[in-house]
């Protein structure tokens, strides 16, 4: 058990952290897994746990952190009538079943393959956040069928190897097929919970060598504690904010800040 010399530093750095992640979902409507991951992986490593399976810690906390989250977010949308809640039914199951491939698959990669499939998905997606345009269509509607079959699943699979909830796939996927983007923010964090529950349940069943304490399979219920009160907390915030400025430019400057946090991720890599 580390001395609480280690761990005060620590929990102080969850706690700012956390917030940072909750006023950055509630001002952008991106998932706080994308600031979590990297951030528990620096975090943990700092204290010492640094092993072959510590990206796994990292991604089933951070989606322990999205269940949480993710679920207080749905309630306050469909509160508003925002929730589509006929594409989450049509979504739902393929995006259950990529959640479940995801673990079996994330639990079976080393940490550097982890790291690396993270970095690469992360400066796709800091791309389209500092690129993207809000105009890109590729459809007026939803697709079904093929498309629909082999799209959702694909959604919840790589959310968990990444360890996100459905916004950084799913709100794009959405506005590009004609959803407004409130609409599509309000319906992914239905995905959130969908793709975290699952996902979370096969990670308490994980067999973890080294890892921090209050440590069950994967999931580290101490960094998971301290960054849901904190996220509970900011999220409002964050939404408050969304509404007194155009949050365009800074989704523009978080894409950028992302890209490079992905970059230092592949770079860990190189060097491992």
């Amino acid at each position: 058990m580390p001395e609480m010399s280690v761990l005060l530093p620590l929990i102080g750095l969850l706690m700012v952290i956390g917030a940072f992640a909750g006023v950055l979902a509630g001002l952008l409507g991106v998932g706080g897994g994308i600031v979590l991951v990297p951030a528990f992986f620096y975090a943990f490593s700092a204290l010492g746990y640094d092993s072959p399976q510590l990206m796994q810690i990292c991604l089933a906390t951070s989606l322990a952190t999205i269940i949480v989250t993710s679920l207080r977010s749905l309630n306050s949308h469909n509160k508003k009538g925002a929730v589509e809640w006929d594409i989450l039914r049509g979504w739902g199951l393929g995006i259950v079943i990529g959640a479940i491939i995801g673990v079996a698959v994330a639990t079976q990669l080393r940490s550097v393959v982890l790291q690396a499939l993270f970095g690469g998905l992360g400066i796709c997606i800091g791309l389209y956040m500092a690129f993207g345009k809000s105009d890109w269509r590729l459809g007026d509607e939803m697709p079904k069928g093929a498309f629909r079959a082999i799209g959702s699943p694909v959604i919840g699979f790589l959310s968990v190897l990444m360890g996100i909830g459905g916004g950084s796939f799913g709100v794009p996927t959405m506005t590009l097929f004609g959803v407004p983007i409130h609409r599509a923010v309000a319906t992914a964090s239905g995905y959130g919970v969908i793709i975290a529950l699952p996902a979370v349940i096969g990670f308490l069943f994980a067999d973890i060598e080294i890892a921090p304490p209050l440590t069950v399979g994967a999931v580290n219920f101490g960094a998971f504690g301290v960054v849901v009160c904190m996220t509970l907390i900011t999220a409002p915030w964050g939404a408050a904010l969304a509404h007194r400025m155009d949050p365009k430019p800074l989704k523009r400057v978080f894409g950028f800040f992302l890209i490079l946090v992905a970059l230092n991720m592949l770079r860990k890599v190189l060097v491992a």
